[in-house]
């Protein structure tokens, strides 16, 4: 059985999401703001990201304290700039999206992005010092449009976890566009949901669904 969009956003999948997301801020201790080079070789587009992110929060008191409002920013800052979020909710709404306005579109863009941010923060505020994530060898074609980097994350109070992050090749270089987090992807997740809130609400429905989810 489905289970309805709120559900899905306060429940198991997304404390996976959640690992996966907070694996980005924990692959190193490279100096904080080493200059993001977007085609460089996936793994190091990566590890740079997720550098650049553990340092600001470990250089924000209030957000090593769990400050949302200040993780929040640190997130808009140093992940967002790196993750295609139109693409990422294009394809979570799947053939919806082309029913919807150019409004609409930047509408679901927009609360989609709320989403996601509650998630990376969510997850950012639980970095601890035995955190550490471990990238895979690179084994695939680093000269294909299309990526993925493996990874595995190990923490104080379970097993590690697996992730890998899909990336696209643009013309300004790599952007992340999604996740796997011990075999679910982000995408495929909310596109059920999406679909199911869009087949009972509509695409306002949807937008409202989620914008009530970021307050």
């Amino acid at each position: 059985m489905q289970r309805s969009l709120f559900s899905f956003c306060s429940v198991k999948p997304l404390r996976w999401l959640a690992a996966g997301l907070l694996s980005l801020g924990l692959a190193g201790t490279a100096a904080a703001d080493t200059p993001v080079d977007t085609k460089a070789a996936p793994n190091d587009f990566v590890s740079v990201v997720a550098n650049n992110a553990l340092n600001a929060l470990k250089a924000e008191p209030a957000a090593k304290a769990g400050n949302l409002q200040r993780i929040n920013a640190l997130v808009n800052q140093y992940v967002l700039p790196y993750v295609d979020l139109e693409k990422t909710t294009r394809l979570a709404a799947g053939r919806y999206w082309r029913q919807a306005s150019p409004q609409q579109q930047k509408d679901l863009t927009e609360a989609f992005k709320g989403t996601l941010i509650r998630t990376y923060s969510g997850a950012l505020s639980r970095v601890d010092d035995v955190s550490a994530l471990t990238l895979a060898p690179f084994r695939g074609d680093a000269n294909a449009d299309d990526v993925v980097v493996r990874s595995t994350l190990s923490q104080r109070n379970g097993p590690p976890v697996g992730v890998d992050y899909r990336l696209e090749k643009t013309a300004n270089g790599w952007k992340i566009y999604d996740l796997n987090v011990e075999g679910i992807w982000l995408i495929q997740n909310y596109r059920n949901q999406f679909a199911e809130q869009i087949n009972q609400n509509g695409i306002d429905g949807l937008i409202k669904a989620l914008n009530s989810r970021n307050k």
